[in-house]
């Protein structure tokens, strides 16, 4: 009876042994059962997951592919430099940061703009740089403390220069971060989606838009293994990056740089073309701007100066503005005639000074008139009666059909993006104009100015330059373009951007050597005669001043009208007649008489392409030549 508690004890000791025993088999059999389910059957998955912690894919941007001109003179490279980034989703207080962050490097208040306005054009988890260009003891700076800020970090990137600045803007155009719009287009794409990962710059204008999958190249690869905090600490492997093919222009740098310079301060276009291969030589839209301003992102206070300026920088007035083409309209006018049969070159009209049709006189420049007046004569002196009348026996909708197969009113198919159509007129486009049926009716009464160039006709100084163009290459019409080659980076293969023949316009080649007889003119003893005399050269030409607003009967006086309101100036021509090698449009916006203000800018033109006679400065500008 003495030992009944100690056996009590052990049994119940026993028991609780048992039970632990049971409780830890349990629990090593979880262990067990849950290492199994790690190790053998979620293997690949964790495995992957792990790999993936330690390596990281990294896009390698590729080089943009170079911008030449077509004697190799460079217009847009790349360079490498530093940059100050920002990951906004990973920073708590952002302007605190900045604050912080300028204490080390200089930020300026530039800077901050144009921070904020990419912040508002980004998605939150993009990484945004606060500053470019860093100098290497501004990286050294701020790596040494690098700790202190999340989120903020220093990258290499590649980036685009211009490095004439605003020169040609408008044909080179220029690079940007990519939009939201662009973005949605890229990831569309798969393949582009691939191409563009790492990438944040996208071709916005010009050359640069057009041909962006020749310029972007391919995106390559790195494997790369990483620490905790995702930092690389060595490449694993790598795919290389396939830079991007380089552009040969049909452009003459120095032609180019003569003719911004002729325009001097003044607003207008001009196109210069290869009348045998439609390659684009000079391409000028003035003002211009500085594409190196886009590169990085263009700050606020640059935006508005560009974009609110009342001369629009921006704006390719070569392929988008359209003006009436007033006199220089009058040799397609002539052609037509000839080609259709309702004029001969002898047919002689007696001109007044006016036109009376209907209860309306339509007025020449010349008060008394020009006396007898035939085909090449109308063209020398720029007789409006004479086309007044031709207007009416043609009517509006023969006019309409011949200029249209001559490209009036239709794109050229340039290789640069914002070409617009202009006006042609007809009944037809009448209709489809206006809404009400009073306005859609065709009055014979507007056909009249038609013949001027004048009254709804507007059209594109690269139209014009395009017809003109095909004017002086006997009806063969190619398609204008700025790009001669594109050299492949990848195994130096050089692909031509062939001329391409649009097609042959049936001219009787008696009706040319008329109009060619008749331009001749207008530059030995009609209204250019002035400006080209003394040329060592031969060339075809028509001046034309173009009416920005109606006078409703008043007489035209350039120095009682507001700047803006004032005529504008136009010059088509070719050179050498004879055998051209290049053709021309100029339009001075509000430059008075063509012959005073246009054709001064293709003389300077010519005499460099020709004689290589280079220009001291822009074209001055002849106050005693007027337009008859």
């Amino acid at each position: 009876m003495e030992f009944k508690p100690a056996e009590q004890e052990v049994s119940r000791f026993r028991a609780r042994v048992v039970v632990a025993a049971l409780v830890a088999l349990v629990c090593f059999g979880l262990i067990v059962s849950r290492f199994v389910y790690l190790q053998v059957l979620r293997h690949d998955y964790y495995a992957t997951r792990a790999e993936n912690n330690r390596i990281s894919l990294v896009p390698v941007v590729p080089n943009r592919g170079l911008i030449m001109d077509r004697n190799g003179a460079v217009l847009a490279r790349n360079y490498s430099a530093y940059t100050l980034e920002i990951t906004p989703g990973k920073v708590q207080n952002l302007d605190a940061t900045i604050d912080d962050l300028a204490e080390i490097v200089d930020i300026q208040a530039k800077d901050r703009r144009r921070f904020k306005k990419l912040l508002e054009e980004s998605k939150n988890f993009d990484s945004l740089p606060i500053r470019t260009r860093l100098t290497d003891e501004e990286v050294a700076r701020f790596i040494a403390q690098r700790y202190r800020f999340t989120g903020v970090d220093v990258k290499a990137r590649l980036f685009r220069q211009y490095p004439n600045g605003e020169f040609a803007s408008h044909v080179l155009g220029y690079i940007g971060r990519i939009n939201a719009t662009e973005m949605a287009k890229i990831e569309e794409d798969e393949d582009l989606q691939a191409n563009y990962r790492g990438t944040e710059h996208i071709g916005k204008a010009g050359v640069e838009q057009f041909y962006e999958r020749e310029l972007h190249g391919t995106t390559g690869f790195e494997q790369v293994e990483v620490d905790a905090a995702g930092r690389a600490v060595r490449a694993l492997s790598s795919i290389p990056p396939v830079p991007g093919n380089n552009l040969v222009l049909t452009m003459d740098a120095e032609l180019q740089r003569i003719a911004e310079q002729a325009f001097g301060n003044r607003r207008g276009a001009l196109v210069a073309i290869e009348p045998g291969t439609g390659g684009v030589l000079a391409l000028v839209s003035k003002p211009t701007y500085d594409p190196n301003l886009f590169v990085d992102g263009i700050d606020t206070q640059n935006w508005n100066a560009l974009n609110n300026s009342p001369d629009h920088p921006l704006l390719n007035r070569a392929i988008y503005s359209a003006y009436p083409p007033g006199s220089t309209f009058k040799p397609f006018m002539a052609l037509a005639a000839l080609e259709t049969g309702k004029r001969t070159p002898e047919q002689a009209i007696a001109d007044p000074g006016y036109f009376i049709f209907g209860n309306n006189r339509f007025r020449d420049d010349k008060p008394g008139g020009h006396g007898m007046v035939d085909m090449i004569k109308s063209i020398v002196v720029s007789c409006d009666t004479y086309y007044y009348m031709l207007a009416n026996d043609m009517g509006i909708d023969l006019i309409a059909k011949f200029m249209g197969e001559m490209g009036f009113g239709s794109r050229t198919g340039i290789d640069i993006s914002g070409e617009s159509t202009g006006v042609l007129p007809s009944q037809e486009w009448k209709k489809r104009r206006f809404k009400k049926p009073e306005q859609q009716k065709w009055y014979a009464g507007e056909t009249i100015s038609i013949g001027i160039g004048q009254g709804y006709n507007s059209y594109t100084p690269l139209q014009l330059a395009h017809a003109t163009a095909t004017l002086a290459a006997g009806g063969v019409m190619f398609k204008p373009h700025v790009v001669r080659y594109i050299d492949s980076a990848q195994n130096g293969q050089r692909r031509v951007v062939e001329p391409t023949p649009v097609k042959t316009l049936p001219y009787k080649p008696q009706n040319i050597d008329v109009i060619t007889k008749a331009m001749v003119g207008v530059t030995k003893w009609g209204t250019a005669a002035r400006v080209f005399a003394g040329a060592k050269y031969e060339s075809a030409g028509k001046t034309g001043t173009a009416q920005v607003f109606s006078l409703k009967g008043a007489k035209y006086q350039e120095s009682s009208t507001h700047e803006r309101l004032r005529d504008h100036a136009l010059y088509i021509g070719y050179a050498p007649a004879d055998h051209p090698t290049i053709a021309v449009a100029v339009i001075v916006e509000n430059g008075g008489w063509g012959a005073s203000a246009a054709a001064p800018i293709a003389r300077q033109i010519f005499d460099y392409y020709l004689t290589g006679k280079k220009p001291q400065g822009p074209a001055p500008e002849d106050p005693e030549a007027v337009d008859e």
